[in-house]
């Protein structure tokens, strides 16, 4: 069980995700997912064994928003699916955000995808080689849409890559028009750029944005570092 560092303002604690815990808070992640994706809940029944297979993944690492609930709105269906308890020590915690990555490799499907795109558009061997040869993929990131719009976004990002070693990070988002929605404003505001627009997914139509920037990221970020991965990282 994870233990607080230290006493937070805000009503959200991040906290480091460990594998050994996965039956705790696996499903509300998945769920998590799901509802802020608007995807079908059969979705979840494929995609928890997907993000079990990634914990073995080198540089694998998420890390999850929780907060604490009246007694009331645990009696909730809806919360309930996002019930964490004793994840930090608390009654009646839930998880209302989660992320997690890795750091990329040829032999990956997501890699593979983005070379292909990159070489229809005219890249060089050599340009490709400098985007893809060393770079953490952020994998997922999703806040609930009860936790939406109050900072949880951004602190669990700033989290994910605070000591990454590798030198940039790389993301895939749905593209939506004039970027106007949450996710897009958030990597915008936190310096991403355009790495590949307008990428179709082998077997999903719609069209995805690669982004990137460099790491470290830069201002205040909630630390996270190998010896205390199942501490929460609070500010």
């Amino acid at each position: 069980m994870a233990s607080p560092s230290q006493t937070s303002p805000s009503p959200f604690t991040i906290v480091a995700l460990d594998p050994a815990d996965a039956d705790l808070w696996l499903d509300p992640a998945v769920h998590t997912y799901v509802t802020a994706m608007n995807y079908p809940r059969s979705t979840e029944q494929h995609r928890a064994p997907l993000w079990r297979d990634h914990f073995v993944r080198p540089g694998w690492f998420a890390v999850g928003a929780v907060t604490r609930v009246s007694a009331v709105d645990a009696l909730r269906p809806a919360v309930g699916r996002l019930r964490v308890d004793g994840l930090i020590g608390m009654d009646r915690e839930v998880l209302v955000g989660v992320a997690y990555g890795y750091r990329g490799a040829r032999d990956q499907w997501w890699n593979q995808q983005l070379r292909s795109g990159l070489r229809r558009t005219g890249r060089t061997i050599d340009e490709i080689a400098s985007i893809t040869d060393d770079y953490f993929e952020l994998t997922e990131l999703h806040v609930h849409p009860i936790a939406q719009g109050r900072g949880v976004g951004e602190r669990l990002l700033t989290a994910l890559l605070a000591d990454r070693r590798e030198s940039t990070v790389l993301l895939s988002t749905p593209e939506v028009p004039y970027e106007e929605n949450r996710a897009w404003s958030l990597y915008r505001r936190l310096g991403f750029t355009d790495v590949l627009r307008h990428f179709s997914f082998v077997g999903d139509p719609r069209p995805f944005a690669f982004l990137g920037r460099e790491l470290p990221l830069t201002g205040p970020a909630d630390p996270c570092r190998d010896a205390d991965r199942r501490d929460p990282l609070a500010r």
